[in-house]
């Protein structure tokens, strides 16, 4: 009943676009960019959970481009945040310890070039057929939801 739940909510989310690869949950916001990173990162706050890093991703890059001769520019603005739940990460962690590699929680938020829109977006998490470990997934992706929601 919870994973319909969730399920339902995330198909209902307004302008939710799932990658066509099944491998990210990408949402258009709108706004400017330093407007939806900073409710994004009030909202992952205010959850009462601490950012561990802020990664500057179209800095790097941009930055790292130099260095091998890309001159393609990817993102006008990409950072991500990296932070973790210890309640979710436990009880992952505690249906397979496996499931170490879902930690730590990342969210990114970015601009294209030639694209007025400022997308959040993170990882999907696999299927499995463990329940302890899908129920806790289903948890991870409320999580997430919530505070994308939030910062939208």
């Amino acid at each position: 009943m919870n994973k319909m739940i969730v399920a339902l909510t995330l198909l209902c989310m307004p302008m939710l676009g799932l990658a066509a690869d099944n491998y990210a949950v990408t949402f258009k916001a709108s706004g400017t960019f330093s407007d939806v990173r900073d409710q994004l990162q009030t909202a992952i706050e205010g959850k009462g959970l601490k950012i561990n890093s802020n990664g500057k991703i179209s800095e790097m890059l941009e930055r790292t481009g130099k260095d091998i001769g890309a001159t393609k520019q990817i993102y006008e603005h990409a950072e991500q945040f990296e932070f973790c739940n210890a309640r979710i990460s436990r009880m992952t962690m505690e249906a397979d310890p496996h499931a170490i590699a879902m930690c730590p929680y990342i969210i990114s938020v970015y601009t294209t070039p030639k694209d007025e829109h400022v997308y959040i977006s993170y990882r999907k998490p696999p299927s499995t057929k463990n329940p302890a470990l899908k129920k806790a997934l289903l948890e991870f992706e409320k999580m997430l939801t919530e505070i994308i929601k939030e910062a939208m």
